[in-house]
């Protein structure tokens, strides 16, 4: 009886060590990455693959360097439908296009930071990163009085310093649900575009796309497939709620 009775308190103390260090690793994780341990979104290393995974709603993101030509109609198409969306801008665009600009964000959609450059952040030091992502905050505050916090790494690449810059500067930093970038900036195919957005498409899903013809085109034909499949189509900060 006395060994049986000194083995449990052992393996008691065991256990106690051991949910002990669970949790001291589970706080370090929190403060290095900015993690938190929410299950109704997919985040890896403080960087949002998707939103609310446990709802029926999903997030068109809309990434802006290029292809102006495309956006009136693409707008259009966003209005008829009553959808509003997510769009990401690069700075230089910005600069270029600020006309644009406000139209997108007077026609109530959400605009998010793509930085300025359109580098790959992985490859850059904690400073450069951290340029990327003010100069465009400071472009887009001048020019539409806001505050964004929302930040789509260009070409999806990123590093640790990315995300710290990011979080430093009060953004969350978003990629696309595996499997939902349509890659319209490669395939000009709208019906191989329509078949990304829409195949398997699950609660809380990021769709990444940008302003092409090919997109344009499939837009009207990917939003009522979605509508009519069930899910709601809304901005990524509404989708992360």
């Amino acid at each position: 009886m006395k060994k049986t009775y000194i083995w449990t308190i052992n393996g008691r103390r065991v256990l106690t060590n051991l949910i002990i260090a669970i949790m001291l690793i589970a706080v370090s994780c929190v403060a290095m990455y900015g993690i938190n341990f929410v299950t109704s979104s997919k985040m890896v290393y403080g960087v949002y693959y998707s939103g609310n995974e446990n709802s029926k709603k999903v997030s068109l993101m809309i990434n802006v360097y290029w292809g102006t030509e495309f956006l009136d109609d693409m707008l259009q198409i966003l209005e008829e439908n009553d959808v509003k969306t997510t769009f990401f801008v690069g700075g230089t665009w910005a600069v270029k296009e600020s006309d644009m600009l406000e139209k997108i964000y007077k026609a109530g959609h959400e605009i998010g930071n793509h930085g300025y450059y359109h580098k790959e952040q992985g490859k850059l030091t904690a400073d450069k990163n951290y340029e990327e992502i003010v100069n465009t905050h400071k472009l887009v505050k001048q020019i539409l009085g806001i505050d964004m916090n929302l930040f789509a790494p260009p070409s999806g690449s990123y590093n640790k310093k990315t995300v710290e810059m990011a979080n430093e500067l009060g953004y969350k930093t978003i990629m696309w649900t595996e499997g939902r970038d349509t890659i319209d900036w490669r395939d000009k195919d709208s019906e191989v575009i329509y078949s990304r957005a829409i195949k398997n498409c699950k609660g809380g899903d990021f769709v990444l796309m940008h302003p092409t013809e090919a997109t344009k085109n499939a837009l009207d034909r990917i939003i009522k497939t979605l509508k009519q499949q069930g899910f709601e189509l809304c901005t990524v900060s509404e989708n992360l709620q």
